[in-house]
């Protein structure tokens, strides 16, 4: 069923799952019109009770939002609520100001491209970049065929001159038993090379709002140490998370209490293949875990302000700033490479259990 009200020229679409029992989603709201971001997902909590699952305004208010305005610039509000898709990068790129264009003109494997200069730090001379990809802002062709699914396609082409080769891209949301699931396939339908990471940038919603109970897991090793948290650019360094602040390695995670989190988590240790990040919310009796199959995922970016009940938890293939020059040569920072005709697909699913199951 598609609600009335469209965004990015396009319906809402609306996913719902089929029948389950305890704590799960019980359906989603999809934007084709928007790069096929996910709006909202509705959640069915160990109580029974339902509330919303991601922070994100209602369709009106989002609408208003979304409308390619000053705040909208390249897409900029579709990765400040709900779960935008991001590609062909996620993170930051870092270049040089164009003059006269708010772009940034930097090197993508040997080439020289130009990116939307739509982010940067906010005190006087902060650094500004290219944030979160080239599609937050493009309408996807889609079908809907069950009321459990949409999937979408969109020819992405070189994304409007900013990126070599040419790229198709594949969506899918689902809803089965409660789960929450994302395909996205990247192809190379062009002639070059062609440099793709994907990521997603989900906003989830702390059911109790209190924040300084929720616990997170990461399993990871290292996170990438950034030089403050207004650029949040990375210096070239991993530091180690064991025994640091950083450190949400153990089975039941560890409270968020007052600590602001905006950092890159990597070298991730698998679970039976899988990178999974726990999201836990004692206070709600409930647990989220985001998990993700796909050998490319290389990071967690960890979004999580004090002063706000949600924990951005974005599975990405790349670090920030992948081709910046803080990298030592040969550093991978998690761009894979398509010859012409090759595919990758990115996988990421939710499910909720109750806290103890």
């Amino acid at each position: 069923m598609a609600a009335p009200v469209p965004i990015g020229g396009e319906p809402l679409v609306r996913l719902t799952s089929d029948a389950f029992d305890g704590p799960g989603f019980v359906e989603a709201t999809v934007l084709p019109g928007r790069g096929m971001m996910l709006l909202q997902a509705r959640l069915r909590l160990p109580s029974g009770e339902l509330c919303d699952g991601l922070a994100a305004p209602a369709p009106t208010e989002a609408a208003a939002a979304l409308n390619g305005g000053p705040d909208d610039f390249a897409g900029n509000q579709s990765f400040s609520f709900g779960g935008a898709i991001l590609a062909p990068f996620a993170n930051r790129i870092t270049g040089r100001a164009v003059a006269g264009a708010r772009e940034i003109e930097t090197t993508v494997d040997g080439r020289a491209v130009r990116l939307p200069r739509n982010w940067g730090g906010k005190r006087p001379g902060a650094a500004q970049y290219a944030m979160h990809g080239l599609i937050l802002q493009s309408p996807v062709a889609w079908r809907q065929d069950e009321p459990r699914a949409v999937s979408g396609r969109l020819a992405a082409g070189d994304f409007g001159g900013h990126w070599p080769s040419a790229t198709e891209l594949g969506f899918e949301w689902r809803l089965a038993a409660g789960v929450l699931s994302l395909r996205v396939e990247a192809r190379n339908v062009g002639h070059d090379r062609l440099p793709m990471a994907l990521g997603w940038h989900p906003y989830f919603a702390l059911p109790s709002g209190d924040r300084r109970q929720a616990r997170l897991r990461v399993p990871a090793r290292a996170r990438t140490e950034v030089d403050n948290y207004d650029d949040v650019l990375p210096t070239g360094r991993l530091a180690p998370t064991a025994g640091s602040a950083f450190d949400f390695t153990a089975p039941g995670g560890r409270a968020l209490a007052e600590q602001y989190l905006d950092d890159c988590f990597t070298d991730l240790v698998r679970q039976d293949g899988e990178a999974v990040v726990d999201i836990l919310d004692p206070a709600a009796g409930l647990a989220l875990s985001v998990a993700s199959p796909t050998p490319q995922v290389k990071a967690f970016q960890v979004f999580a302000p004090p002063d706000h009940p949600f924990v951005v938890v974005e599975p990405q293939f790349n670090l920030a700033d992948p081709y910046g020059d803080v990298w030592p040569a040969g550093f991978d920072t998690g761009m894979a490479h398509l010859e012409p005709g090759q595919a990758l697909s990115y996988d990421v699913r939710v499910s909720a259990s109750a806290l103890g199951t």
